[in-house]
């Protein structure tokens, strides 16, 4: 036998502890229940084997080799991380225009970027692993650095899309009220005309933007017949620019259209999805069916906004609520596809995002419609349906968890357990 040099006897250690790291980098979630989304069925004692940060199988549960990291959630619902398609992270609750005045012209960028930071950690541990992000509010390109923060390591949260500034046009959105003499810092990015829409387009896509939201309306108001009605802010020709511009670039266009009016300039000029939509009625669900248009109708955010119903005697929002409420379960019944989205930032973050689903619930989706509104649904919408929004060999490894049966009572994601994301534990029993 030949002795070995001390080189050799440092090669093979250096070898072993990188097998060992290897083998340490495989994880083997045992499911007591797992929620298989796409065909809508539980399954009973499944295992997810994890590595790098990707599922790499799902299968029955077995004994595994002794090295592999066991995470025990035998007696836990399992299912893929949310999604909330409609948020705003550089925001901490605005739901009367004072509080969004303070937030813009009395809190610094920075200030705002640690709260959102604060913010998307919260999010994360409530189980949501992915957010597209519509409009910062006044903080220029600051949740494009926020989105690399988080992809980076640097701070915990969900992966991002972002729409940076958003588009409104001159007199139209708030910091608004204030002497003429001052020039007011804006939420948004104030576009006139058709050249200045496109720059604005490119100039937020060269900057790091994957949407580009617009703002379509204003001043809402019920109509004689009782539907919304609101006045339209861009010119068809301006509308039509930023949506051509964008998907010239590759990227999508999200509407703020509240009343019919701009909901229907929104279909179209062809943006991709409809926000809130609180007027939304049987022509206008038939044409987003028709277009594929994607609809978030942030419910939660609505109800918070509007506060009791019977308060002050505030006719107008009970209207509001009754016409997004019946205009949610007609589209429900239509077929349209609808993501959760709600407006998280708009309400503070403390609101627990996962409420939108008993809303969707109690307005006309199935537990089953629901889940898929949170998970498949937005995946698609965001052009990630091949990396998340399901627990499959090949997706992104994230996963979360309950102890209930969210099929039975959906409140149960409000109370999320473990949570998972790119397989690093953010949150375990």
């Amino acid at each position: 036998m030949y002795a070995l040099s001390r080189n050799s006897i440092l090669l093979l250690i250096f070898f072993l502890l990188i097998g060992l790291a290897q083998a340490q980098s495989r994880q083997v979630i045992k499911c007591g229940r797992l929620i298989d989304i796409k065909n809508q069925k539980i399954l009973q004692n499944m295992s997810i084997v994890v590595e790098d940060g990707l599922i790499s199988r799902v299968v029955k549960s077995s004994n595994e080799h002794e090295m592999t990291d066991i995470i025990d959630l035998s007696d836990c619902t399992v299912l893929p991380g949310l999604i909330d398609a409609h948020t705003h992270l550089l925001l901490q609750g605005d739901s009367t225009h004072e509080a969004y005045d303070d937030q813009i012209l009395k809190e610094s960028i920075p200030y705002r970027i640690l709260r959102a930071g604060a913010a998307a950690k919260m999010s994360l541990e409530n189980g949501f692993t992915s957010l597209r992000d519509v409009g910062n509010e006044g903080t220029m390109y600051a949740d494009v650095d926020l989105k690399r923060a988080i992809n980076r390591g640097v701070i915990p949260g969900p992966r991002l899309q972002v729409a940076t500034r958003a588009l409104s046009i001159t007199g139209t959105y708030p910091v608004l009220g204030f002497s003429w003499e001052l020039d007011m810092p804006k939420g948004v990015q104030i576009v006139d005309g058709v050249d200045e829409c496109r720059k604005a387009v490119r100039e937020q896509c060269s900057y790091g933007a994957d949407w580009i939201k617009v703002y379509c309306d204003r001043s809402y108001y019920i109509d004689e017949d009782g539907g919304i009605s609101s006045k339209p802010n861009f010119t068809m020709e301006e509308l039509k620019a930023i949506v051509d511009e964008a998907h010239r670039h590759g990227i999508k266009v999200a509407a703020h259209a509240i009343g019919r009016n701009g909901i229907r300039n929104a279909i179209e000029a062809g943006c991709n999805s409809i926000e809130h939509g609180d007027g939304f009625d049987d022509q206008l669900i038939e044409l987003a069916v028709q277009k594929n248009i994607y609809w978030c109708p942030t419910m939660l955010v609505s109800e918070y906004v509007a506060g009791p119903r019977t308060a002050a005697g505030n006719t107008f929002w009970t209207k509001m609520l009754d016409h997004l409420y019946s205009g949610f379960k007609k589209g429900v019944q239509a077929g349209m596809k609808i993501a959760l989205g709600t407006d998280a930032g708009g309400y503070p973050w403390t609101m627990n995002q996962a409420g939108e689903l008993q809303l969707m619930v109690k307005h006309g989706m199935s537990s089953w419609q629901a889940l898929q509104a949170a998970t498949l649904v937005p995946a698609e919408l965001m052009g990630w349906q091949d990396k998340t929004g399901s627990i499959e060999a090949g997706k992104y490894a994230d996963i979360v968890a309950c102890k209930g049966n969210p099929l039975e009572n959906i409140a149960e994601l409000e109370n999320i357990v473990f949570v998972m994301k790119d397989g690093k534990i953010y949150k375990r029993l």
